[in-house]
Parts: structure tokens; sequence; C-alpha cells
């Protein structure tokens, strides 16, 4: 595994380098966060390894970085540390730390511990599974390209601007953040129990045709439904039943497939409805051209506290220049609405 040890000091980074290449891990080094950032950007790391204390950017700022960005897979970070009352657990562990080893450090514990990471790091297999199954459903469908790709983007996006509101902190952490990326592609996992003559449909449904299609919530909560029963303790199965099941609910009541109102829509499902339904409009389909970035906010804005939680929508609001970069990142084939 590749590791991105942090600190410093020199002779410590030296010593780390030393025990962890023994191990049989490559290594790369850094003096400080801020060149930490850099390294990770240009060549991903699986683990990294990081003093507390650091000039320019130390080691808490440095977990709060890199789970605020776009890294190419999940990373693993240990803080080395001499802070080891309860309290500063607890900010690390908040930060976005996974585990600490205290100083003088035992090459023994440390590479023990670099074990652990390895057998949590390839529960991402697990998270390639479930993209890959949200995959086979929109394969099915050739017009929504990149949709799943850019509504999860879009959705993690909400998520660390809601996380920074106080009515939030309790609900939204970095594991949530995380939970929403990995689940939200299922989102529609439900459309492979509806016929292709209605889900291929090239025009718009009649009547009966759109409550078939609106049964792909409720399909896709029971599929995920019977895996909850055998693994009831999953969160990730727990947060992509109820964006399935949800997120064509509406914020004012009069949504599918409960009817359910406000508060009692689930947040993850609150918040994937704004990203899909964004997506939806700025992509084009047989039915309908692609809206610009322009139209698509204003008819989302237009309906805060009506089809979404107005704070969903603030969070769109105050995230556009990301979900314009997004939508460029991923663009389909065909061309976008300027």
């Amino acid at each position: 595994m590749r590791i991105l040890i942090v600190d410093d000091n020199k002779i410590a980074l030296t010593v780390l380098q030393n025990t962890l290449e023994q191990g049989g891990h490559e290594v790369l080094t850094a003096m400080d966060g801020r060149q930490a950032l850099a390294v990770l950007r240009a060549h991903p790391c699986g683990l990294v390894i990081s003093d507390w204390e650091m000039p320019h950017m130390d080691g808490i700022e440095l977990c709060r970085a890199i789970r605020s960005e776009d890294m190419l897979g999940y990373v693993y970070v240990i803080l080395l540390t001499g802070h080891n009352s309860p309290d500063e657990k607890v900010e690390g562990l908040r930060a976005g730390a996974d585990d600490f080893v205290s100083k003088p450090f035992s090459p023994a514990e440390l590479l023990a511990r670099v074990q652990t990471a390895e057998r949590i790091l390839s529960l991402e297999t697990r998270d390639v599974a479930i993209f890959a199954m949200a995959r086979l459903v929109e394969s099915r469908d050739p017009e929504t390209g990149e949709h799943l790709e850019r509504v999860r983007s879009f959705s993690r996006v909400l998520a660390q601007h809601l996380s920074g509101v106080e009515k939030f902190h309790t609900e939204i952490n970095a594991e949530f953040i995380r939970l929403i990326y990995l689940t939200s592609p299922l989102h529609d996992i439900g459309k492979v129990g509806i016929p292709d003559c209605v889900l291929l449909k090239p025009g718009r449904l009649n009547d009966e045709e759109f409550e078939i299609m609106k049964t792909h919530t409720t399909l896709g909560a029971r599929t995920l439904d019977a895996a909850l029963r055998r693994f009831p303790t999953v969160k990730f199965l727990q947060m992509g039943r109820d964006i399935a099941a949800s997120h064509h609910e509406r914020f004012d009541g009069t949504g599918y497939p409960r009817r359910l109102a406000g508060d009692s829509i689930p947040l993850s499902a609150r918040i994937v409805a704004v990203a899909d339904v964004y997506d939806a409009l700025t992509s084009k389909r047989v039915y309908k051209g692609a809206f610009t970035h322009q139209i698509t906010r204003s008819m989302i804005v237009g309906q805060a506290g009506a089809q979404f939680d107005p704070d969903v929508v603030d969070a769109f609001v105050h995230n556009e220049a990301q979900f314009l970069a997004i939508r460029s990142q991923f663009a389909d084939a065909q061309a976008l609405a300027a």
C-alpha cells in the first residue's frame, strides 16, 4: 500500500519512513499539511500518517481538508500524537481521523495499525459493487449518461454545505457525507422492475404508465429492505433504502409514494431530490431539451418549501459554481445547455 507520512521533524519522518518501508510499503513524505494535500492530489494514497502539531496546516486541519476534497477513494488517516486525552481524541475523530498512535511510537504497534487500515480499506470493494449495481440500472436507459456520477457529486456538495448549518450539526458528519456519496446512486435501483415499454418509452408517459413508473420507489425500497433484514445494522443499506423510497416525496406532502412532508422525509432523500431534479432538468431527454442552469436554478428556487426542503435549496444556491463544475467534469457526449 502507498502511504503518505507527514511530519515537520525530519528525524521523525526518516524513522517513520524506514519502519514502513521495512514493512513492505511504498512511502511518500511531506513536511506539513499543505504539502501533504499537494502530494495527495498528484499521487493518491490509501493511508496518511500525520503528526498532529505542524506549522501552516496541522494534523486536525489536514484531516478536515482530506474529508472535504474529492479524493480517489477513501483516505484512512492515522494521527501520530502526544494528545491522548479523551477530549483531544474526540476532536481528532470529529475532524475525520480514523486512528491514533501515541508518540514516541512502537514500530510493531504502528505496523499493526497499518494492517487494520488495510483491512478497512479493503471494504472499498463493497463501494465498487454498489456503484456497479446502480450502473446496471442506468445501463437500461442509454440517455442517462453520467447521471449517477453527477447526482452523487451534487449530493455530496449539498451535504458538505449543510454540515456547516447549525440545525444539522447532530445529523450530518463526515460519515453521513461519505455515505450519501456512496448510496445516492441507488436512488433509482427500483427501475430494474419497470417494464421496458414504460422505462424506455420514447416520449412522455401517459397517466397509467406514470403510475407504473412511480412504483420504482417502493420496488427499490423492498430490494434494499430484503438486504436490511439480513444485515439490520448496516448504515449504507439504511440510507440507500431511505433514498430509494423517498427521493420523490415533496416537502409539502404531495409527493409519492407515502406523501411524507417536511422533516418526516429522511434528510438524505431531501438532499438527493434536489440533486436528481437539477440533473434531470439540465440534461437532454427524448421528450425534452436540456434547460440552462439559470432556468433550472429559478425552477428549483421557486419550489423551495413546496417540492424541496428550503435549507437544501439554500445549499444549492450557495454552491452553484460547484454544480456547474461537476456538470462540466461529468458531461454527457451530447451537448449540454449553456
